[in-house]
């Protein structure tokens, strides 16, 4: 008996944001558990629908796609907007998903600990709080075995999903006449 182990399955544990549904009724629990969604916890939060998943699939990528495809098969006419995964991360935060602490980061940031070349910050929630882009921060974290590869590559998924799904929700048209602008001035 040969067994494939490039099929090997794993739990994966994530929650989608879908819009689409104002309350959780008997028959919308039915139609998510019918279209496959029967390994969701679903719960409203601030007038969104959050289905907290734990998928068996062979990747993380593979779980949230089939977990997107079961949601938009259910008949309900609901529209998922992201996987809930922050990728906006303060220094605080980033600290936490390290699991050290916020000083060491902070000496990564300003170059005085580590190999240097730390992301910048892509915005400020306001004076003095920088946000990082949580793929950017894990991918040099990873890249100087700093965090564990997988991490960075979950980081990388969840935005690749999350970009594409945002995508869908812009004004049709928009994305191509920006990128053409964008094209034409070399950006």
């Amino acid at each position: 008996m040969t067994t494939n182990t490039n099929n090997c399955e794993r739990e994966y544990d994530f929650a989608l944001v879908v819009a689409g549904v104002a309350d959780l009724t008997e028959e919308g629990l039915d139609a998510l558990f019918e279209a496959g969604c029967d390994d969701a916890t679903p719960s409203i939060h601030y007038g969104a629908l959050f289905l907290e998943f734990s998928r068996s699939a062979s990747s993380l990528k593979e779980a949230i796609i089939t977990a997107i495809r079961d949601v938009l098969s259910s008949g309900l006419h609901l529209k998922v907007l992201q996987v809930d995964d922050c990728n906006l991360v303060s220094q605080s935060e980033i600290a936490r998903r390290m699991g050290r602490t916020r000083q060491l980061v902070y000496q990564y940031i300003a170059g005085d600990r580590g190999p240097g070349g730390f992301p910048p910050p892509v915005c400020y929630l306001s004076e003095g709080k920088p946000l990082w882009q949580w793929c950017a921060v894990s991918y040099w974290l990873a890249s100087h075995n700093l965090l564990r590869e997988e991490e960075s590559i979950k980081a990388a998924i969840v935005e690749a999903i999350n970009t594409t799904l945002e995508r869908h929700q812009m004004p049709e048209g928009l994305l191509d006449e920006v990128s053409k602008e964008l094209k034409a001035i070399g950006a």
